[in-house]
C-alpha cells in the first residue's frame, strides 16, 4: 500500500466514478457508422476528450456545433447501464465537500444527467467543457478545478483512466492516479500516472485533517 498526501481531489467522471463506457460506445458507433467511419477507431479516438474535439477532427468541414448537439442529445437519451463504478459512492461519501471536485470533458447538462442517473452527488463546483476554452490534454480544465476550491494545482491529485486526462493532469502540475477501468497500465503509465489502482475502491481515505491523508491500494 502506498500512502499519499493532498489537498484535494480532483475526479475524472466517465471510466472513473461512473461507467457509461457501453452508452458512449453505442451513440459513437453508430455516429460512425452513419458518417462512413471506422466505429471502433473512432470510439477511441473519442475516449476523454470532448465530444466537439473529435467532431471536428473527423468531420472538419461540418457544422461543428449541430453535429455535437447531436452527439449530446444521443448521450443524454441513452442511460442504460450508467452506473457509479466501485467504491465511487464511499469514496466520496467520506471526503469533506470542499477537498474534491470533478473536471469532466462532458457538457454541464449531460454531466448532470449521468450523476444523477449513477446516483452520486453533484459537486457545488464542477469544471465541464462549457467552463473551458480548451479541453484534455490542455491542463486547463484541471487548473480550473483546483481553482474552484482554492488550492494549487501542484498540491492536488488528479484521478483519471484515460490518457489525454492523465497528460492534463500532469501538464496542470498535479501528481495523477490511473484507474485501469478500461485501458492497460503501460497507456496510463507511458502518459504519466503516478500512481495506479483499479477504481475508487483502492483510494482510502485515513484523514482529512490540514490535508488529505489517502491510502492507495496499488
Amino acid at each position: 500500500m502506498t500512502e499519499v498526501f493532498c489537498d484535494a481531489l480532483l475526479f475524472d467522471m466517465d471510466g472513473v466514478l461512473i461507467d457509461s463506457t457501453k452508452a458512449v460506445a453505442r451513440v459513437w458507433h453508430q455516429w460512425a457508422l452513419e458518417r462512413g467511419f471506422d466505429p471502433e477507431k473512432t470510439i477511441r479516438r473519442a475516449h476523454g476528450r470532448p465530444s466537439l474535439a473529435t467532431v471536428r477532427e473527423y468531420l472538419p468541414h461540418a457544422d461543428h456545433d449541430a453535429e455535437n448537439r447531436e452527439v449530446e442529445r444521443r448521450e443524454m437519451a441513452d442511460l442504460d447501464g450508467v452506473v457509479a463504478l466501485p467504491g465511487a459512492i464511499e469514496l466520496l461519501s467520506a471526503l469533506p465537500p470542499h477537498r474534491w471536485t470533478i473536471a469532466t470533458s462532458c457538457t454541464r447538462p449531460l454531466a448532470e444527467i449521468r450523476l444523477r442517473a449513477a446516483g452520486l452527488p453533484i459537486p457545488a463546483q464542477m469544471v465541464t467543457s462549457n467552463d473551458v476554452a480548451k479541453g484534455k490534454p490542455d491542463p486547463e480544465p484541471y487548473l480550473k478545478a483546483a481553482a474552484v476550491l482554492g488550492f494549487e494545482s501542484s498540491r492536488c491529485v488528479v484521478v483519471e483512466d484515460a490518457p489525454a486526462g492523465v497528460r492534463a493532469g500532469r501538464a496542470s502540475g498535479a501528481r495523477v492516479i490511473g484507474f485501469t477501468t478500461v485501458l492497460q497500465p503501460a497507456e496510463l503509465l507511458e502518459a504519466g500516472a503516478d500512481w495506479l489502482v483499479s477504481d475508487c475502491s483502492g483510494i482510502v481515505l485515513k484523514k482529512a485533517d490540514t490535508e488529505l491523508a489517502l491510502v492507495l491500494k496499488t
